[in-house]
Order: C-alpha cells, then structure tokens, then sequence
C-alpha cells in the first residue's frame, strides 16, 4: 500500500480563463436538477398566479375597488419579483457563481430589495384598509378611497425604489466595510455587504410594518369572534352596517331580506 495521499480536487471557477474569477462549488447532477426544478417552479408560480391575480381585477369592472386596486399592485411587485429576481437569483444560488455582468448585479440587487419592501408595505396598507372596513363599514367608503389608494401605492413604490436604489447606487450600505468588500469582490460574484446601521434600517422597514399587521389582524379577529358571538342566529338577513359594506364590496350583488 502506498502511503502517498490523495491529490487534491482540482478547484473550479467561475470563468476558468479570467484572473481573479471567484471560485465555483457546484453541486453534483442530482441535487443541482431538483433545485432547479423547485426554484424554476416558483418562480413560474409567481409569474403566472400574479399576472392571473392582475388581469382578473383589471378586466372584470365588479372588481374595481380602492382595496383592489391594492391588491392588483402588490400583484405587480410580486410578479416583478418573479421575472426580474427569481430567476437570476436560482442560477447565483445553483451555479454558486453570477454569470449576468456587474451592471446587472447591483441593478439585481436594488429590485430585490425594492419589489420586497414595496410588497410589504402594501400588506401593510391592506391590513389597515380591512380594520377599517370592518370596525367602520358605515363611513368605510368615503374613507377608503381611490384617492386615498392611489396615495397608498405611489407612497409603496417610490420609497421603496428610492430606498433601495439610493442605497446602492450610493455605496452608502459599504461605508466601514471597504476591506470586506475588497476581499468579497472577484470576477463571477455578486455579494452585497450591508453595514450594521444600514442592516438596523432593513430591519425596521420589515419589522414596523409586520408589525402593523399583526396588531391590526389581531384586532380583527378578536372583532370577528366577539360578532359571532353575539349573533342570534346564523340565518338571520344582512342588515344595516353589514348591507352598506356589502354593497361596496360586492356593487353587483343583489342582497334580500328573509
């Protein structure tokens, strides 16, 4: 038996002809087409429900309302997430290597966070517009407005791409980490390092706004139960506050009294 060891595995790189190319570590056939097959899916996924979400408000007039009016927004986010993010984000995560230019890296990276941020602030919005249509059904219609939605979905988008792309574009998210992102750049990568004020920033940006949404749900849903509760009977016919709400919800929909 002889005792020389093994030779070592011939390291893999991005661009093998190209100095200074990152190192690639690729996963075996198997693994690599199950990840493509779940990350591909996805992102079809959220290509396709969201245009099928948009269309249907956007065609059918019965759907024309200031709540869904947000909805079909943030159905415009999230299908942007899926043609601009996913894909390219499935081959960095698969390949292990970025194969689409420095351009694109940092134009990447600003619609992830910007398609993200914009996302939640709408479910934010969302929530704060089904309190009100349940606490308030009474004055819910001249409250919620189209007005007042479109304000909602200009305020979502513009901060977010603000935001996001100001962020990077400026350098502002790499101030202290000049030797990290020296020794993190290579040919065939696209990281981003985020100093710790700019990371408290991103966290505040999701955490305030969830939660919102967990406060206000919660509240909903302690409404909804304290309603059931009190309700006579299930049978009993829509009336009043329940009537006026219906009717803004559902403009087509002919409610009767038993």
């Amino acid at each position: 038996m002889s005792g020389d060891p093994a030779p070592p595995a011939a390291v893999q790189l991005c661009y093998e002809n190209w100095n200074g190319s990152c190192v690639k570590a690729p996963y075996s056939p198997g693994p690599r087409l199950v990840l493509y097959l779940v990350f591909g899916s996805g992102a079809v996924l959220a290509v396709f429900g969201n245009l099928l979400v948009m269309t249907s408000i956007l065609h059918f007039k019965q759907l024309h309302s200031p709540a869904n009016f947000l909805v079909t927004s943030l159905a415009c986010a999230d299908f942007l997430v899926g043609t601009t993010v996913m894909p390219f984000s499935m081959v960095r995560s698969v390949e292990s290597c970025w194969y689409f230019g420095d351009a694109y890296c940092k134009f990447h990276s600003s619609f992830e966070g910007s398609f993200c941020y914009c996302s939640i602030f709408h479910l934010c919005f969302i929530s704060i517009d089904r309190y009100i249509a349940v606490t308030d059904p009474l004055v819910y219609p001249s409250k919620f407005t189209v007005s007042l939605s479109g304000k909602c979905v200009a305020f979502s988008w513009l901060l977010a791409v603000i935001f996001s792309f100001s962020l990077l574009y400026t350098g502002a998210n790499e101030a202290g980490l000049e030797e990290l992102v020296s020794a993190l750049t290579c040919v065939g990568g696209c990281q981003v390092a985020v100093n710790q004020n700019w990371v408290l920033i991103d966290f505040l940006l999701f955490f305030i706004p969830a939660l919102v949404m967990i406060t206000v749900y919660s509240k909903i849903f302690l409404i909804a139960n304290y309603e059931k509760e009190a309700e006579p009977s299930t049978s009993a016919p829509a009336t009043g506050s329940r009537v006026l709400w219906l009717r803004h919800e559902h403009p087509g929909r002919k409610l009767t009294s038993q």
